[in-house]
């Protein structure tokens, strides 16, 4: 199967809401690497909850829809709010 995921993590420290956008094959262990330090740098020492996701039939689709979504801030201070 060569399908992705693209999701939208959450996060709240000291007040502040911080929002992640990524692409993965796998939501919950892309999660739990997040939560562990293995994630990408900038998610490290946070936990993160997801907020959103969406499935794509292939990874070039989700990794598409990756970029769009980190452009889009309304859509990701929409979901900061869910917090």
């Amino acid at each position: 199967m060569d399908h992705g995921f693209v999701y939208v993590l959450g996060s709240v420290t000291g007040g502040s809401a911080r929002t992640y956008v990524g692409w993965c094959v796998d939501l919950d262990q892309r999660l739990a690497a997040h939560n562990a330090g293995r994630g990408a740098r900038s998610t490290r020492g946070r936990v993160w909850v997801l907020l959103y996701a969406e499935r794509y039939e292939s990874r070039r689709e989700a990794m598409s829809r990756e970029v769009y979504l980190k452009r889009d801030r309304p859509f990701r201070a929409a979901l900061a709010k869910l917090l």
